[in-house]
């Protein structure tokens, strides 16, 4: 990791959710492709410590102030999860803190707590 990395935080909400994905696939598809997709979300997790301007993070206000989105399915690998996350900077920190990972199909909005912004 180079000094400007940003640190990648998960969530008791994502690593929950991580888990389910996971025993998901394993039910339905199999161990051996629940590794496969282990890799993927992973990948998709570490990329963000280049930071939230990274290729395919989108801006999502209409699901709550400061929220970010990143589809698990880059770099020509298929996925159907969303990465929810926000930013949280400083003078001494560059943090992403990750909220969920949530199936593509599902309301965003709904799945995520409320905010306390003003």
């Amino acid at each position: 990791m180079g000094r400007d990395a940003w640190t990648v935080r998960l969530s008791a909400s994502a690593e929950r959710d991580y888990r389910q994905i996971l025993h998901w696939t394993v039910e339905n598809f199999g161990s051996i492709q629940a590794r496969s997709y282990a890799g993927i979300v992973s990948a998709a997790i570490d990329s963000l410590t280049a930071g939230p301007e990274i290729i395919g993070a989108k801006v999502r206000t209409e699901i709550g102030p400061d929220i970010l989105t990143l589809h698990v399915a880059r770099n020509g690998r298929k996925g159907r999860h969303f990465i929810i996350f926000r930013v949280e900077r400083g003078p001494e920190r560059k943090n992403i803190e990750v909220l969920r990972l949530l199936h593509d199909s599902m309301d965003l909005e709904r799945h995520l707590p409320p905010t306390t912004s003003s």
